[in-house]
């Protein structure tokens, strides 16, 4: 159309981190949509590109100017600003003096507090050529990153220092100057191999020149090309690439113009466990492994680079050396370790590897999980406990192996590997890898007892020392990652039913520190069951339970959390009748008018009127009932014998007067209503749930 045009912004950089692209794209097209609706630029679509040196931005369909802007300011009330005779008074010509209009411009509204004088003030809007030289350096400068830096004199905060501006509005320059670096119609392609400026005035000029130049600007393109290659080259050598999505992704963003490098690696070292292998070609050196059709590793590698030579094997030479040192050095401390074996041979050693300055050292810690973890396996089932000690006890000994000191990744696969070989039991050994699951969201979970038990007892032990002496996570800081472990600690209890008692667990758990931890015990368990219940939560929300229902389930009980979750399921199922509005209402009835903290019980001789006898009758019956049902975990069950005493607590209600003046029958009233109440409160506090009446 003739009134839109499009708008290309690329800011220039250094290189940025392959991991902050992803995030630093998607925050430039939210940044990007944010200030142009503020700034009132319609447009058609955003769209984010970028490489290693450049995050680019292309807005189509982008308004020629402002759409105009109408806005009322409310004055004062009607009957200051107009006397009897419907004159302005002083109070209305002020105000209209101060909005830059005269009083007889001035307009009624009504409102919720009455009639109110308003002014309406109506802007003409600028020209898109206008607005864009403010509006783009403040999309710079709201950019976030997880580490920025400033560079030289300048005061600028960025990921990497900014090279060039390009940004072009309708084949023409925007053009302004953010710290000394001026916007133009300039841009630049591959660093070595197309260094010179390279002039463009649209977005398609824009791809298909930096292409020349040795740029492919989309990231989607780009993967997809990584993809090709890499598997194109595995099949060369009659194998499959391994290709992970995060390997995939942090390629995809190291190099600008991707260029295939197929190597190899002596056969000898194929000999080591897998893992030594594949964790330097990925977590190092980001190159893919090669796999035969059965899975077996091959020696081979593909890499990409992000340089063109003419003699491509001066390239593939310089990775080969550098892999074959690698695998050399994990050769060399596999060997080593194997000398120190077995692996309980290494426990003592973590009494001089310090865990944290107040809460002693690895060994102490040690020390600490394998009490933990037997105290749950004794409490959930007797015949865990031996396994579950053992694995605890070594969970950490590779971490006085020399293969850890190199290559800190394999903490826990190590361990399994030198466990298996030390003859130890195989859950033992799988439990000792495990015990780090999960490492992150979305990660797998322990599928052994004894990894879940001891990865629930590190974490814990974890969480309760850090709040002993001090140390909660505040805003963004955890230094000690402990919302990552109290996530890691739920979703273990949940995703392995560990019904065990938390506040018993934590109890424990301080206990065990009591001659390192500087706060009182009571003080700081309270604070770590609040902090674990908000991450409890907060995953509970992540899975689709509904938030008010998330609250209320753990407002009434965070003791077991597998139970928990049972609950919340249940519920957010039942919110979805039609009929459980009124079923929540009628709780709120029975709790609202109850004192704090009421503890009476129910004398029956005292209950006067049919209709408590009746709902009295009812609760006792419900009670044996509901029991059994929670205790077998069926709570869908349970809440529709709850569902069914609405009759009688509405009845109640219409027909018993609760507040009399005798005390005794008062107090035996609410004993009834509380006898209700603890009901409901075998599945949540329906006080917290939201309804619509």
């Amino acid at each position: 159309m003739a009134n839109e045009k499009e708008l290309l912004f690329e800011i220039g950089t250094e290189e940025i981190p392959s991991v902050y692209m992803p995030d630093a794209l998607r925050n430039l097209g939210e940044v990007a949509d944010r200030l142009l609706r503020e700034a009132r630029l319609s447009f058609k679509r955003i769209r984010t590109l970028g490489t290693p040196r450049r995050l680019t931005l292309h807005v189509q369909g982008l308004a020629e100017k402002q759409t105009d802007e109408v806005r009322e300011v409310v004055g004062p009330p009607k009957a200051a600003a107009y006397d009897k005779e419907g004159k302005p008074t002083a109070a209305a010509l002020g105000f209209a003096r101060a909005q830059g209009l005269a009083a007889e411009h001035l307009k009624i509204r009504a409102t919720e507090r009455g009639d109110y004088v308003v002014a309406v003030k109506k802007t003409k809007g600028a020209k898109t050529t206008d607005v864009l030289p403010a509006l783009l350096p403040r999309a710079i400068t709201s950019l976030t990153f997880p580490k920025s830096m400033r560079w030289g004199d300048r005061n600028i905060r960025f990921v990497r220092p900014i090279r060039w501006l390009l940004a072009v509005y309708g084949g023409k320059a925007v053009e302004f100057e953010i710290e000394g670096v001026t916007s133009g119609t300039i841009t630049y392609g591959h660093r070595f191999l197309a260094p010179k400026p390279i002039q463009v005035r649209n977005f398609q000029e824009y791809l298909k020149k930096l292409e020349k130049g040795f740029v492919i600007v989309d990231q989607d393109r780009r993967r997809e090309l990584v993809k090709q290659l890499v598997t194109k080259a595995a099949a060369q050598v009659g194998g499959q690439a391994v290709i992970e999505p995060d390997l995939l992704e942090q390629v995809t963003h190291l190099v600008e113009y991707p260029t295939l490098v197929r190597g190899g690696f002596p056969e000898e070292y194929l000999s080591l466990p897998r893992e030594l292998i594949i964790t330097p070609m990925r977590k190092h050196q980001r190159y893919f492994p090669v796999v035969d059709k059965k899975g077996r590793l091959l020696p081979h590698f593909v890499a990409v680079s992000n340089m063109k030579t003419r003699n491509m094997d001066v390239v593939r030479v310089g990775n080969e050396r550098v892999l074959r040192a690698r695998l050399a050095d994990a050769d060399f401390y596999f060997r080593e370790d194997q000398k120190k074996l077995p692996l309980e041979k290494l426990v003592p050693r973590l009494g001089h590897i310090l865990f944290q300055e107040r809460l002693g050292t690895l060994l102490d810690k040690t020390n600490r999980i394998t009490e933990l973890a037997g105290f749950m396996a004794k409490a959930l089932d007797p015949a865990l406990e031996e396994q579950a000690r053992r694995a605890a006890t070594l969970c950490k000994a590779d971490l006085a192996s020399g293969m850890i000191r190199e290559f800190t990744e394999l903490q826990g696969t190590m361990g399994r590997y030198y466990a298996e070989m030390s003859g130890e039991k195989g859950e033992v050994a799988v439990g000792i890898e495990e015990h780090y699951l999960p490492r992150f969201a979305g990660d797998a979970l322990p599928k052994t007892k004894a990894g879940a038990l001891v990865g629930v007892a590190d974490r814990l032990d974890s969480i309760a020392g850090c709040f002993g002496i001090g140390l909660i996570p505040t805003g963004s800081e955890d230094p000690y990652a402990l919302r990552r472990a109290a996530m890691g600690f739920i979703l273990t209890l949940a995703g392995q039913g560990l019904s065990v008692s938390v506040p018993a667990l934590t109890q424990k758990a301080l206990e065990l520190l009591r001659d390192r931890i500087s706060r009182p015990q009571g003080e700081a368990l309270s604070d770590i069951l609040g902090f674990l219940r908000v991450r409890c939560e907060g995953i509970m929300v992540d899975r689709g339970i509904p938030a008010d229902v998330a609250t209320a389930v753990l407002h009434a009980s965070f003791d077991d959390v597998p139970r928990a979750f049972q609950r919340a399921q249940a519920l957010a199922k039942a919110k979805k009748d039609p009929d459980f509005a009124s079923l929540a209402i009628a709780f709120k009835r029975v709790t609202n008018i109850l004192p704090p903290d009421f503890a009476g019980g129910v004398d029956e001789g005292r209950l006067q009127e049919e209709a408590e006898r009746v709902l009295h009758r009812q609760v006792r019956t419900l009670q044996e009932e509901v029991s059994r049902l929670t205790d077998r975990g069926d709570y869908e069950a349970a809440l529709r014998k709850i569902a069914a005493l609405r009759p009688a607590v509405d009845r109640f209600f219409d027909d018993v007067l609760v507040m009399v003046e005798d005390a005794s029958i008062r107090a035996n009233r609410f004993g009834l209503l509380a006898e209700t109440a603890s009901l409901f409160n075998r599945i949540a506090d329906f006080r917290q749930i939201a309804v619509s009446t």
